[in-house]
């Protein structure tokens, strides 16, 4: 009973960390999980376990993901088995190993199974523990060197670690070494990170950026999802004209204001701006006028609207630079499957980067910046910013914007991120946000902020996931090592 009650605790405490920003919680959790599963009969403990993240996950996701229970449940099904598998590998693997080799088999295969499914489902890096760690900002270091695969580990660690305490009542015979072995790379990773944080330049040359968005109440219900999924009737179509080139005027009305305010880059969020195909050329036009009379980059998250198609919308990120030159027009190439996917025109090719008067700049679109593989391009691009135009809802803006906040120290640059219905921000290439806004604020439709403009080389950015695929060869390592030895 005592096992069981702690397995419930545990998920409960897995399910919160995977919805917010509370890190000691994930040092907890997996200790008392760990624990659990490893008191129990294999069989009985790996059900169990399967239940009670199965219940957790379900309770403390379900408005993150607003789709029919008939699909959601088998989501989190499915998700509670991965998570699971971890649990299972190290019941199967450990008990055949001694000392450190033991304590490793956990974090390993943690970290390998959220590296395989960030790669082979349509999850990306959702639910990554790792995320769990933003605001705690030494260890959210480790993601410019190993991505947040290390920081899955060093969890992971911890926790079979700590249970090998719990387990044996802190025989220091027994736990000598992996105790030492584990503070030895928390206590560097504390340090480094701490140190590379204060260290951050502060003379690097900065520029003031502009997020706008559109006025919350301008479409009426449902109006804005029946244009982008081109459902408009012949006889309304002047009409929904009409309504866009006011929306259109209002961004252009809103960027001359900014420039002149001082910001040399503007941004708007995905898909914030709809246009009719036919109408697209002539504001372009008016928007490269805009740039290049103001003497600002602007980046334009802009849904292109191909009425009688059956994929009707091409979710852009345009990018005009001061001169009033078009300088990126990328396609989303990763739609989030479901609606988007239905309606969307997939793009190909990585992401942009291009030189500007200002800086270099890359760009992605929302769901795109959830792939750290991806957004890699911005880092070996030598980038100085990365914009991530977003759209959102309210259930998951602030877990949206702390998985991007990592993308910005991976690559080590500066995020500027617009979001509609959701949070738009500004992260220095630390981690550290310099400007927010909340879209359903009063007054949150803009955010302003001085954003360095520098590229700070990682690890990470150079060679990417080489710690998920360590960790993937050293978990293949030990699990044959416990078959032989």
């Amino acid at each position: 009973m005592v096992a069981l009650l702690q397995l419930v605790l545990g998920a409960a405490l897995f399910g919160v960390i995977t919805r917010l920003a509370l890190p000691p919680l994930a040092w907890a959790g997996l200790p008392i999980l760990l624990h659990a599963t490893r008191s129990m009969r294999l069989s009985s403990g790996m059900g169990s376990l399967w239940v009670a993240l199965f219940v957790s996950l379900t309770v403390f996701r379900r408005d993150t993901m607003p789709m029919p229970a008939a699909v959601f449940v088998p989501i989190m099904a499915a998700e509670a088995a991965i998570v699971a598998l971890a649990f299972f590998v190290d019941r199967v693997t450990a008990t055949r190993l001694t000392g450190i080799a033991a304590t490793l088999v956990f974090p390993l295969a943690l970290t390998a199974v959220e590296f395989l499914r960030a790669r082979l489902t349509p999850a990306a890096t959702w639910g990554s523990i790792a995320y769990s760690q933003y605001g705690f900002a030494p260890v959210m270091q480790v993601a410019s060197v190993a991505g947040i695969w290390g920081i899955t580990f060093l969890l992971g660690w911890f926790g079979s670690v700590a249970e090998l305490a719990w387990r044996t009542g802190c025989d220091w015979t027994q736990i000598r070494g992996p105790v030492a072995a584990w503070g030895a790379l928390v206590a560097t990773v504390l340090v480094a990170g701490s140190l590379r944080v204060t260290l951050a330049p502060v003379d690097s040359r900065v520029l003031r950026v502009a997020t706008l968005n559109r006025p919350i109440d301008f479409f009426a219900p449902g109006e804005m999802t029946r244009i982008s999924e081109g459902r408009i009737d012949p006889a309304d179509r002047e009409r929904v004209r009409g309504t866009l080139s006011r929306l259109h005027d209002a961004f252009l009305d809103g960027c001359r204001r900014e420039a002149r305010a001082g910001a040399r880059l503007i941004a708007w969020p995905e898909q914030n701006l709809l246009v009719l195909a036919g109408d697209e050329p002539a504001f372009l036009a008016r928007a490269a006028q805009v740039a290049a009379a103001e003497h600002a980059c602007l980046a334009i998250g802009m849904g292109t609207i191909h009425l009688g198609d059956p994929l009707p919308m091409e979710n852009k990120l345009v990018i005009i630079d001061s001169s009033g030159r078009t300088v990126v027009s990328h396609l989303k190439t990763k739609p989030v499957a479901g609606w988007e996917a239905g309606i969307m025109k997939r793009g190909t090719g990585p992401l942009p980067v291009v030189a500007t008067a200002d800086g270099r700049l890359a760009g992605a679109i929302c769901f795109e910046a959830d792939f750290p593989e991806l957004v890699r391009a911005a880092g070996r691009g030598g980038a100085d910013a990365l914009v991530v135009v977003a759209n959102e809802w309210r259930a998951i803006e602030e877990i949206h914007l702390r998985m991007h906040a990592f993308r910005a120290i991976e690559n080590g640059v500066s995020l500027v991120r617009p979001a509609a219905s959701g949070l738009s921000a500004a992260i220095d290439p630390w981690g550290r946000t310099l400007g927010i806004a909340d879209f359903f604020a009063p007054n949150g439709g803009t955010m302003v902020a001085q954003v360095p403009l520098l590229h700070v080389p990682t690890l990470y950015a150079r060679f990417g996931d080489w710690f998920a695929w360590l960790s993937l060869a050293g978990l293949a390592a030990l699990v044959l090592w416990s078959r032989v030895a």
